[in-house]
């Protein structure tokens, strides 16, 4: 018999092939094959908001030749990804194809190996028609509100911009969290700090002042000295004072190991310790999951699924998770009760954490065979894993107290009793402020200290920080905003519209951004409501276990969006929210003006302020510092169709020097002329007489 088998990736596709061997034809549908046009709404609001799909643009060869090759097959199975998004898909595959939709023909991986894939096949089932409606509902509520909010924002300030069900919360909580940063008024503390010791050791360890002889609470945070003067006059009533050891109390602390990852802790983690953005991380841990050419081992899948909120484990990957553990590190590094990792009551627990497929497989094992990239996150997935099954790390505690001239002073530090999972691996934290406890020498009541210095310190309380990418995606977990299967899409989107931009790794809103969220605040509050929107998520959620109609979710849901909406158009017929514009260096040579930067159709350009009076526009040009080298012009940024950025001179077409490397701010000591930046961090110079100067371009500090 010959069998048909569909996937979504053709890597996938290759790597199944080659478990199931001969009597399978197994090919990848490369995603959604049918979708909602983008050209026109696509959604009957006045008959059950039915969706009119249509085949992808570009695909109707491959869904002819599909249909060919389902025709002579005697079993089709639909093997996409196991997700909504995957389930959706395999259902559009189903109606092309024209296969009876109670077959059971739908099979699932959660892990690209041999043993995964003969799982899958091996318990095929029907489509979930309610995984099916629940990608159905977001779907096509995502469209009728962006279709519908889109124009309304580009009317109101500016041509091409977009709003969306989730995007416009994930913008408010940049925008809200800068104006928190914008209203915060920091306060001025002083801590008093000493650094002793206890001889004969030499090693000085450090204390701060916590009570002062009148009882009162002098702990840094509670900001009780909040000035030089108050400080000075405590320093004061402490010189000369001796420094006595007062109590020291030993305690014991337990430390457990954090879960194994989901999605959102996957690129929360990647971006801490590895200063990965989100794209970067899932396109490695997607190529993990479907498949990788693995000396000695053939094409495998390190990894299980990658898109999941889900911390359940199967019983045999802790198995196999337990006995690398009492091989390599011994009987005492596992816990002599399993650990079980409770999901948020709001995830979809169809499929596990993100977890090696085969713990045994270390990353050094495999280290020659993948990416830099790919070995960095297989690491990553595989040491949180195994951690995350070990035993605990007991750590011994000490708290000392000192009294000077009636003052106390507190110096608190703690020593590894058992390092447990923390032989492995540790959680990086985002608490910088944090500071680390050091171990103490050994101490005694009764004890007197060397002081070796005593100062006071000033402090400021600090604002929120801003968001990173991490950061954010953070928060619309812990605010049920969004899906494993969204984060990337979203702090995307927002970049790309110039809502955001980065500063080092922290997103700042724009003008545009703000005025966005402003708009929205004001005018259609529901839909930059965190709250409104995480009720959202749960209501849809409910569609997966059949508890609610997907028709009557939408209904529900796009009335609240409509009345609203067309309220706010009503009020602001006229109205124009006008931007600040840019101002540039660059004259308007009609009228003598500073141009400023405009955005229209077809992206910036510059415009003379004097308009409708003088109407004079021109491409907006980055300028570089660089010259070029063969006729020495001005070196100006220029962008491809896609957006990739390319550098050529100034005097095109009369110079034809184009070059993708990068022009920096140096000059070549040999020949005077501008040097340019290529792979691998080296500055060269481009001179065509062979100059052949080059040099490391250096870190920074």
């Amino acid at each position: 018999m010959s069998k048909l088998v569909i996937v979504e990736s053709p890597a996938k596709a290759k790597n199944i092939k080659g478990y199931l061997g001969a009597g399978y034809d197994v090919v990848a549908s490369m995603g959604h094959v049918r979708d909602l046009p983008a050209a026109r709404l696509s959604v009957d609001v006045e008959h059950n908001f039915e969706p009119k799909y249509a085949i992808i643009k570009g695909k109707e060869n491959f869904v002819r030749d599909l249909k060919k090759k389902a025709d002579k097959a005697d079993y089709v199975y639909l093997a996409t990804d196991p997700d909504r998004e995957g389930e959706a898909i395999s259902w559009h595959l189903a109606n092309l194809l024209d296969l009876n939709l109670s077959d059971k023909n739908r099979v699932t991986f959660n892990e690209i190996t041999k043993t995964g894939v003969k799982k899958g096949m091996s318990a095929p089932r029907a489509i979930d028609i309610d995984l099916v409606n629940a990608q159905q509902a977001r779907r096509i509520l995502d469209r009728l509100i962006g279709y519908k909010l889109s124009p309304f924002v580009s009317q109101k300030i500016r041509r091409g911009l977009s709003a969306g069900r989730v995007q416009s919360v994930a913008l408010r909580l940049v925008v809200d969290r800068e104006n928190e940063i914008r209203a915060f008024v920091p306060e001025e503390y002083w801590s008093i700090d000493a650094k002793l010791t206890n001889p004969p050791d030499r090693k000085a360890f450090s204390a701060v002042l916590v009570e002062d002889p009148e009882g009162n609470n002098l702990k840094p945070e509670k900001k009780y000295v909040q000035s030089k003067e108050d400080a000075d006059y405590i320093l004061a009533q402490l010189d000369g004072a001796e420094y006595v050891v007062k109590s020291v109390k030993k305690g014991t602390r337990k430390k457990s190991p954090t879960p194994p990852f989901i999605t959102s802790t996957l690129q929360q983690e990647a971006s801490r310790r590895l200063s990965f953005q989100a794209k970067r991380t899932m396109k490695a841990a997607q190529e993990l999951y479907e498949g990788v050419d693995v000396q000695g081992m053939g094409t495998v899948g390190l990894i299980t699924y990658m898109r999941t909120d889900s911390l359940r484990i199967s019983e045999e990957a802790r198995a196999a998770g337990n006995a690398y553990i009492l091989k390599t590190y011994g009987e005492k590094y596992l816990p002599a009760k399993p650990r079980y990792f409770k999901t948020r009551g709001n995830a979809q627990d169809g499929h596990e954490a993100i977890r090696p497929s085969m713990p045994n497989v270390t990353p050094d094992s495999v280290k020659a065979s993948l990416t830099s990239d790919q070995y960095k996150i297989y690491k990553l997935v595989w040491e949180r894993f195994i951690a995350s099954l070990m035993e605990a790390c007991q750590q011994e505690t000490l708290k000392v107290e000192i009294e000077a001239n009636g003052f106390l002073f507190n110096a608190t530090g703690y020593s590894v009793k058992f390092d447990g999972f923390t032989a492995l691996y540790e959680e990086k934290s985002d608490d910088t402020a944090k500071a680390a406890e050091a171990p103490l020498p050994p101490m005694k009541v009764g004890d007197v200290l060397k002081l070796r210095s005593l100062q006071g310190n000033q402090h400021f309380t600090q604002p929120p920080a801003r968001y990173t990418e991490a950061s954010l995606t953070k928060a619309l977990e812990e605010n049920g905003v969004g899906r494993p299967s969204t984060y990337v899409t979203i702090t995307s989107t927002i970049l790309s519209k110039e809502y955001v931009v980065r500063d080092g790794k922290q997103f700042v809103p724009t003008e545009l951004g703000e005025a966005v969220t402003n708009l929205l605040k004001d005018k259609l509050p529901n839909i930059v409501n965190v709250k409104y929107t995480s009720k959202m998520e749960d209501d849809l959620d409910k569609i997966d276990s059949g508890a609610k109609d997907y028709i009557d979710m939408i209904r529900l849901y796009y009335d609240d969006f409509e009345a609203p909406l067309e309220k706010a158009k009503r009020e602001m017929q006229g109205v124009k929210i006008k931007l600040k514009e840019e101002e540039t260096d660059e004259i308007c040579e009609k009228c003598g003006r500073k141009m400023v930067i405009k955005v229209g159709r077809f992206g910036k350009f510059l415009a003379c302020p004097g308009y409708p009076e003088c109407k004079n526009t021109k491409p907006l040009v980055t300028k570089t510092k660089a010259k070029c080298p063969e006729c020495g012009g001005d070196i100006i940024e220029k962008k491809t169709k896609k957006g990739t950025s390319f550098y050529g001179c100034s005097n095109y077409p009369n110079c034809h020097f184009m070059t993708w490397d990068m022009p920096s701010d140096d000059v070549c000591p040999k020949c005077g002329k501008s040097l340019f930046r290529r792979k691998g961090n080296v500055l060269y110079c481009p001179d065509k007489e062979g100059c052949g100067f080059t040099k490391p371009v250096p870190r920074k500090k």
